[in-house]
């Protein structure tokens, strides 16, 4: 379920304003907020994020259908070098008005049982943000452990230099006498 956070992008559209033929959206991140969208998904820099969306009438809520599609600008976790990263993540939401939502969220236990889906997220003020959600997509499809392609961890080697604690009496043992009383 959607968390209700403050996004930096904000691209919103009425559920009324969607016909009943359905409405396609195309939208790009204007460079002016992507510096705040790198801080708030915790990387280097995001240098480009777009985002397709399909929306459809669903009874008073909405079906929000695309996909979002963002370059990165991560550390490799071997190497610790700058590397970018493509970003591709698919949408799939519904939106319900509130009481809907909220009374399907409160047997989602249930839902997600019966129906396979997830129960659907508040329609707030008849609105839907596109630009949250590609962003909230967007930090959802980052690979948390970024790797360079041919990037390999190699453990430090170690001199192979065998402490065994029993040593000393090993040792005791070669003596003359072996070492018994």
């Amino acid at each position: 379920m959607m968390e209700k956070t403050t996004s930096p992008w904000s691209v919103p559209v009425t559920a009324d304003d969607i016909p009943e033929t359905g409405l396609h959206r195309e939208i790009e991140a204007p460079a002016s907020v992507l510096t705040a969208i790198a801080k708030l998904a915790s990387v280097r820099e995001v240098s480009r994020l777009s985002a397709t969306f399909d929306l459809t009438r669903k009874g008073a809520g909405a079906r929000v259908e695309g996909t979002v599609r963002a370059t990165v600008g991560q550390t490799c976790v071997v190497s610790l070098e700058p590397m970018e990263t493509d970003v591709e993540e698919a949408i799939d939401l519904s939106f319900a008005p509130p009481t809907a939502a909220e009374a399907a969220a409160a047997e989602a236990e249930g839902y997600f049982a019966e129906t396979g889906e997830e129960p659907p997220e508040p329609l707030v003020h008849g609105r839907i943000d596109l630009g949250a959600i590609a962003t909230e997509f967007l930090i959802l499809g980052i690979d948390p452990y970024p790797r360079k392609p041919g990037a390999e961890f190699a453990a430090p080697k170690v001199e192979d230099v065998r402490e065994n604690p029993f040593a000393a009496l090993e040792a005791l043992k070669k003596r003359p006498g072996g070492g018994q009383a």
